[in-house]
């Protein structure tokens, strides 16, 4: 520990942002970063306890933390850097997207604000690839064994990247026309940049990962032609199939998932071509969906420019503090404002959709349900129904969350067998099928960033073990 009494000299100090009326004006990164000196004293706040819950309970990664903030705090940046790429192949996107578990199992966040860990982890990335510390690191020999990694998300990037690196020839498959999954093509420019995205992907190239985008596997490459050219195949689609709303009125015009906006505002922006253009402007705007990927559409419609955004979860408001429930070093359900929200929306809890109206071709309005929670004689939550109420909605975006991996096409050629969820269900990252591996949301739904990554370093490990023996 370089400051034994850094965590009482210094406050927590989050990363800014740039003004909202000036930001919803455009799709760059919204964030002002700190200077080295204000990371030099949050990185003093990191006490370097006994044992450190960020990176054992907070961080499904491991990163070593209470390590990387010492040598930022010491100056020692490319030890920083050195560290951190020990355990996570891409520590600037969980530090621009992920929601910091590490922060919320900090030690000092039992009694003050924890530790500002992911700007440091971010920051220690840009410093590396400033001083051209980050390199490609291609195998030193080859195994002549072949694998291909179908998705090209997080999950997908980490696995060829451990694989490539141990020296398997690593074919990535990729059915968008261009690298990066819900990296690319779900997640908002102002939150992530792709140029951030790029410089991993002429990374992987470097070390010797062959990619081959616009085609779909399981249609223009068959699960038998797979199995026939590679020794392993590892699946990491992610969990694509989104939840849908099943009530009157569904099937009208002006009813979209919100992945149809989101994907299309980022493709548009990089100068691919979209079918359908939805646009939230001038329009009032329903998101239905509280989370992170409605949060995105917030953001994404204010930059249309619509005249209204309103946004619908169907759970409770939660507290403002972490409930007794959710001690510490858990992940606390807790009252938070995303910088997409500050921009500009209504938000409303507890409502549940009953109707979508419209005049019999395009939506014209919600019919939605106060709603109240109590648990019953055994213990288990229940919704009841209170007041109704109408509303006037132009586009209504459905962000209500994803419910497991596309079960069509290639997993159902594999014959892979499912859970009782509809995810691949694996034994060691090794699916049904023993040459035919999966890891990230295919086989858990979808979940975090860091733990994509985690989930496909794990399955490369998995792979290597197999095609060594």
């Amino acid at each position: 520990m370089g400051n034994p009494t850094g965590f009482m000299q210094y406050k927590r100090k989050e990363e800014g942002h740039r003004p909202a009326q000036e930001r919803v004006q455009d799709y760059n990164q919204i964030m002002i970063p700190l200077t080295p000196d204000e990371l030099k004293d949050q990185a003093a706040r990191c006490m370097d306890c006994g044992v450190p819950f960020c990176h054992g309970c907070g961080c499904p990664l491991g990163n070593r933390i209470p390590e990387f903030n010492d040598y930022v705090y010491k100056g020692s940046w490319k030890e920083a850097c050195r560290v951190l790429h020990s355990t996570n192949n891409f520590p600037e996107f969980t530090g621009l997207v992920c929601p910091a578990p590490c922060e919320a199992a900090c030690t000092i966040g039992l009694r003050d604000e924890p530790v500002t860990i992911r700007h440091i982890e971010y920051q220690i990335v840009e410093h590396g690839f400033e001083k051209g510390w980050i390199r490609p690191l291609p195998p030193r020999e080859k195994t002549g064994k072949k694998v291909a990694v179908i998705g090209s998300g997080p999950a997908g990037l980490a696995a060829s990247q451990q694989l490539a690196r141990a020296g398997h020839t690593v074919t990535l498959y990729e059915k968008e026309p261009a690298v990066g999954g819900l990296l690319r093509y779900g997640i908002p420019n102002f939150k992530l940049e792709k140029g951030v995205l790029d410089r991993r992907v002429n990374q992987l190239l470097e070390e010797g990962v062959i990619i081959k985008t616009n085609v779909d596997a399981g249609r223009d490459i068959t699960a038998q032609e797979l199995e026939k050219k590679y020794d392993a195949v590892c699946l990491t689609m992610g969990a694509w199939v989104p939840r849908d709303l099943k009530v009157p009125g569904r099937e009208l015009s002006g009813v979209h998932f919100a992945m149809e906006l989101l994907s299309q505002q980022n493709k548009i922006i990089s100068g691919e071509p979209v079918i359908e253009t939805i646009s939230a402007k001038d329009k009032v705007v329903v998101v239905i969906g509280g989370g992170d990927t409605g949060s995105d559409c917030v953001g994404t419609s204010n930059r249309h420019g619509a005249k209204e955004v309103h946004q619908f979860e169907i759970l409770p408001k939660p507290p403002e503090s972490r409930p007794t429930h959710q001690p510490w070093p858990f992940w606390p359900q807790i009252m938070r404002t995303s910088t997409s929200q500050e921009e500009g929306c209504s938000r409303k809890w507890a409502v549940a959709t009953k109707e979508i109206l419209g005049d019999g071709h395009k939506v014209t309005g919600l019919r939605c349900a106060n709603v109240e929670w109590k648990k019953d004689e055994n213990g288990k939550w229940q919704m009841e129904e209170k007041s109704e109420f109408e509303i006037k909605a132009d586009l209504i975006l459905l962000a209500m969350g994803f419910l497991h991996v596309e079960n069509t096409g290639l997993v159902e050629q594999l014959g892979l067998e499912l859970d009782e969820r509809g995810n691949v269900k694996t034994d060691n990252f090794q699916t049904s099928n023993e040459n035919v591996f999966a890891s990230g949301d295919a086989i858990t739904g979808a979940s975090l960033v860091v733990k994509a990554i985690n989930s496909g370093r794990l399955m490369a490990d998995a792979v290597h073990r197999k095609l060594r023996t």
